[in-house]
């Protein structure tokens, strides 16, 4: 099984969702944690568009990297473009991407549900690979 650190900079909507989605569409496939560079309240719009599909990420707290170690994870996802920030340690997993999706901070609850929905077109695509 695989373990996979989605990360953000704040973690607090993309990669929350992907930790949602993974959770659920990986489950007995890999093991997943969600982190920021800096940390957050978990957006209340990503809890509503993940609800409006049956994914319940209102439990999911923002939780920073740096309290985390990059040994225990073979791949790290980075949802925003912040790998370019991220200490060595973490990009030089067994896999690392960069998928610099579009933050819907402040924007209508259509463009969280386009972010959402390609969050979850790339952690399907993520699970896929691991076959």
């Amino acid at each position: 099984m695989k373990n996979v650190m989605f990360v953000c900079e704040h973690n607090s909507r993309r990669s929350q969702m992907a930790e949602g989605f993974a959770r659920i569409l990986g489950e007995g496939k890999i093991t997943v944690t969600s982190s920021g560079l800096t940390i957050n309240e978990v957006d209340p719009m990503a809890v509503e568009v993940m609800s409006e599909i049956g994914i319940d990420i209102s439990q999911q707290t923002s939780k920073p990297l740096d309290k985390f170690n990059p040994e225990n994870y073979d791949m790290v996802i980075s949802l925003c473009g912040c790998g370019v920030n991220l200490p060595e340690s973490w990009v030089i997993r067994e896999v690392f991407e960069d998928w610099q999706l579009d933050d819907p901070t402040g924007e209508s609850i259509e463009t969280f549900r386009r972010v959402r929905d390609e969050v979850k077109e790339r952690v399907v695509k993520l699970i896929a690979s691991l076959s």
